[in-house]
C-alpha cells in the first residue's frame, strides 16, 4: 500500500469512526446512562467487532454480495428492523436510580455482534475493502483492519465521554427521558443514507 493510499485510508477511518452513527449514538446514550467504566465492554465490542468484520469482509464476504446482490438487500432489511428495535429500547430506558439494578449497558459480545446488523459498519467495511485494497491481498486487508482498530477505539471512546459528561445535565428523570428519546430519534435518522441512498 502506497503512503498516499495509507494516509487516505487513515483519514477515511477517522472521519467514518468519529461521525454520528448507530454505534456512536448508542455509546453516548450508554455513557450518559451508565458512565464510562460500565460502557468499556461496549466500546471494546464495537472496536474489535468491527476489525473482525473488516477481516471477514475482505477475506470473502464481499464476493457473496457481488454474486448474490439480493443478500445485501436482505441484510439491509434485517439491519433496519434491528436498529428500530434498539431505538425503541433507548427511548424507553428507565432512569438509573442510586443502588438500583435497572438497565444494563450492552455487553462486549452484544456490541461485537451488533456490527453485523449495523448499516454504517457495513458501508465502512465494504468501502474500506473496495477502495483501499485494490489487489485484496491478505496483507492489505490486515492493514486496513489494524488501522481501523487503532483509530476506531479512541473515536468511540470520545462519544462515551461526551455522554458521561452530559450525565451531569441529566440528573432529573425528565431530562434523561428527553435525552434518551432524542438519541432514539437520531438513531432512526441515521438510517436515512441506508433507506434513501
Amino acid at each position: 500500500m502506497t503512503y498516499d493510499l495509507l494516509l487516505a485510508l487513515a483519514a477515511f477511518a477517522f472521519v467514518s469512526s468519529i461521525t454520528p452513527g448507530p454505534n456512536n449514538l448508542m455509546l453516548m446514550a450508554s455513557g450518559a446512562n451508565f458512565g464510562f467504566r460500565r460502557t468499556i465492554p461496549h466500546m471494546l465490542g464495537v472496536a474489535l467487532g468491527f476489525v473482525v468484520m473488516v477481516f471477514l469482509v475482505g477475506a470473502g464476504l464481499i464476493q457473496i454480495f457481488d454474486v448474490y446482490p439480493v443478500s445485501y438487500t436482505a441484510l439491509k432489511i434485517v439491519s433496519v428492523t434491528y436498529l428500530l428495535y434498539l431505538a425503541w429500547k433507548i427511548a424507553t430506558a428507565s432512569p438509573i436510580r442510586p443502588g438500583g439494578a435497572q438497565g444494563r449497558p450492552m455487553t462486549f459480545g452484544q456490541a461485537a455482534a451488533f456490527q453485523w446488523v449495523n448499516p454504517k459498519a457495513w458501508t465502512m467495511a465494504l468501502t474500506a475493502i473496495t477502495a483501499y485494497t485494490p489487489d485484496r491481498t491478505m496483507e492489505a486487508i490486515l492493514l486496513v483492519g489494524l488501522i481501523f482498530g487503532a483509530i476506531n477505539l479512541p473515536s468511540v471512546g470520545s462519544w462515551t465521554v461526551l455522554g458521561q459528561q452530559m450525565a451531569r445535565l441529566l440528573q432529573s428523570p425528565r431530562r434523561l427521558t428527553l435525552f434518551n428519546w432524542t438519541m432514539a430519534v437520531l438513531l432512526v435518522m441515521s438510517l436515512y443514507p441506508v433507506l434513501w441512498p
